[in-house]
């Protein structure tokens, strides 16, 4: 999952972001401690690496469990600096957009997490989580009695069958890929080049729709994390009969208890109630409030101002993904007002400064780069300890097979770089590897990052030639393997306790295409042979797989240089309730809200 680029969280993203749902550590309005114990922090983070329940018919039937408290009515407010990458769901793999998409769409499958950070799977259109035969190999789906689309068209497995196909056509580029790469292998576009646009559909040996009700994949090895990733919002329902191809991503049909009214780019989101959505049929949402107001542009520092302040509708409104600006947060610390509207906990996220391995070919100079660069100071820039600890390697504290001490480039003992060790490793490079063009977004916290990289790297020799790129495009240009940048930051998460989540979408050789998230184009067969090995593998072999394609990944090929790991740090509104910090998102649980006084 990407980390979103403010990057607390996409999303890529990407957070991603965002953004594309990760499990993470999970605590609640704990008070002034949280952030203040990195090993305490961290323990309780591991606490959530273990693997999710898969829920049967009983556990999957809505409605969902009433909220303490909830009350109906009013609009909530939502303040995020940049712009939304995408509301296309195919698309959709930055927490950014991942969160809106809770609000807009329903998938196969979805998370569930109830008041202890407890996760489940469960059906969300489909009646259970899934039903295995064949070894696993084979997963079966029958779809809930009256799921209907915003425009009253029920949903039927011809839907589903669309959806899936809709993701092999070239206008989908930045989604998930899961699915499609088990179904049809990495070429998988070559199976179906228009993506179900035209006559041809996916032969039923790989995906059958015997009826309307049923829905059934095959495979050629056994899927058992299937359910977590039919949950991703990267695979939400489109209805076929609206689909727009390229213009769905300004106009979606909506499936979830919300639908969009009005979007204007960069700019604003109004969701108001979708009509056609039944709670019955939904054992995960909730539909409390009117409607969501987004307001886009919004800088963080803005947003702790207004929230701190706590006046008008701003007793109404939450951060999407970004969180207290870092010289705010003491101010919100010893506010007792204040800090008993936080919501804060450990992301799954490992921020860090990716080379492009097509440009960046000397390990010398990427090793240089890993010693030199300042932690300490980036982190300072998130917050501090509330934004984040040093990251060692590629494996954040949530994941299961992490290693706290597995440190080879001394980032724990020099989180402000080792400026003697970069400089020797320098000492024969030509003074032309030395010039390096970095590319950052155009946020606030895309500025702080700027000012850190430039600073570490410029002491021990390296030119450094900034690139301001769009916040909101940020994954999606970075993402283009022609990108003219020497190096950037990145933010991944697991999009469920596996370190197959991690190591194979950014580094698996067959994901160094245009929109992959293999953002350094690392190819290597070493730990292309090491991924197929550990797909194979029972979870106890395939941790020391996993592990050893890790070791080898940072001590002999260097694809980035891991910096921080991130944590969450938000801020509410007085009227806002049913505010918690969210496993599943690693953010504020928007599902899980309502106002006070409407």
């Amino acid at each position: 999952m990407k980390s979103f680029s403010s990057r607390r969280a996409q999303a890529i993203v990407v957070a991603i972001a965002a953004g594309s749902l990760a499990l993470t550590g999970c605590s609640e309005n704990k008070g002034t401690n949280t952030g203040e114990n990195s090993k305490k922090d961290q323990k309780e983070a591991q606490v959530q690496s273990k693997a999710v329940t898969y829920a049967d018919a009983a556990g999957s039937t809505g409605p969902a469990e009433e909220i303490a408290g909830a009350q109906s009515g009013g609009t909530i407010t939502v303040y995020q600096e940049a712009g939304l990458s995408h509301l296309d769901p195919g698309q959709t793999y930055v927490s950014d957009a991942g969160q809106v998409a809770n609000l807009l769409f329903r998938r196969l499958t979805q998370f569930k997490e109830d008041d202890k950070g407890n996760v489940s799977v469960v059906g969300d259109m489909a009646t259970d989580s899934g039903k295995s035969s064949d070894g696993g190999k084979t997963w079966t789906f029958t779809l809930k009695d009256g799921v209907k689309d915003a425009k009253g068209n029920v949903i039927t497995s011809a839907d589903v069958r669309h959806s899936v196909e809709r993701l092999y056509a070239k206008f989908i580029f930045d989604g998930p890929t899961y699915l499609q790469t088990w179904l049809s292998g990495a070429d998988y576009r070559k199976a179906l080049p228009d993506g179900g646009f035209g006559k041809k559909h996916l032969p039923k040996s790989v995906l059958d729709t015997p009826d309307d009700k049923t829905v059934v994949f095959h495979f050629d090895q056994p899927r058992p994390d299937l359910p977590q990733t039919l949950a991703m919002a990267g695979y939400a329902i489109v209805p076929a009969k609206d689909d727009t191809k390229e213009k769905y991503d300004k106009a979606p049909v909506a499936t979830g208890p919300y639908k969009v009214q009005s979007y204007k780019n960069g700019k604003s989101l109004v969701l108001v109630k979708n009509t056609n959505w039944d709670a019955k049929t939904d054992s995960v949402r909730h539909q409390y409030v009117d409607g969501f107001n987004f307001q886009f542009g919004v800088t963080e520092s803005t947003q702790t101002k207004r929230l701190i302040a706590d006046q008008g509708d701003d007793k109404n409104a939450i951060q999407l993904t970004g969180g207290v600006e870092a010289t705010q947060i003491q101010d919100v610390i010893k506010n007792p007002s204040a800090n008993k509207r936080t919501v804060k906990g450990y992301q799954p996220y490992v921020m860090q400064l990716t080379f492009n391995m097509d440009r960046v070919k000397n390990l010398k100079v990427r090793q240089a780069v890993a010693y030199a660069v300042n932690s300490k100071s980036l982190i300072a820039g998130e917050g501090g300890v509330y934004g984040g600890d040093v990251a060692p390697n590629y494996f954040a504290p949530t994941l299961p097979g992490y290693e706290a001490k597995y440190d080879p480039y001394g980032r724990l003992k020099t989180p402000q770089g080792n400026i003697a060790k970069a400089k020797e490793l320098l000492k024969d490079v030509p003074a032309s590897e030395k010039k390096v063009v970095f590319a950052y977004g155009n946020s606030e916290n895309g500025q702080k990052r700027k000012v850190a990289i430039e600073d570490a790297l410029t002491k021990v020799g390296f030119n450094v030639v900034s690139k301001e790129v769009d916040a909101a495009s940020y994954y999606e240009q970075i993402g283009k393997l022609n990108n003219p940048y020497d190096m950037y930051i990145t933010g991944w998460g697991q999009d469920w306790p596996s370190a197959s989540t991690v190591v194979t979408p950014i580094y698996d050789g067959d994901q160094v295409a245009d929109g992959a998230p293999n953002y350094s184009h690392v190819k290597d067969p070493k730990v292309d042979a090491l991924i197929k090995k550990a797909l194979t593998q029972q979870p106890t072999e395939a941790a020391k797989t996993w592990k050893e394609a890790q070791h080898y990944l940072l001590e002999k090929v260097l694809p980035a240089a891991p910096l921080w790991y991130t944590k969450q740090f938000q801020l509410s509104g007085s009227n806002v309730g049913g505010a918690r910090y969210g496993s599943v998102s690693s953010l504020i649980d928007i599902n899980h809200l309502f106002l006070k006084k409407s």
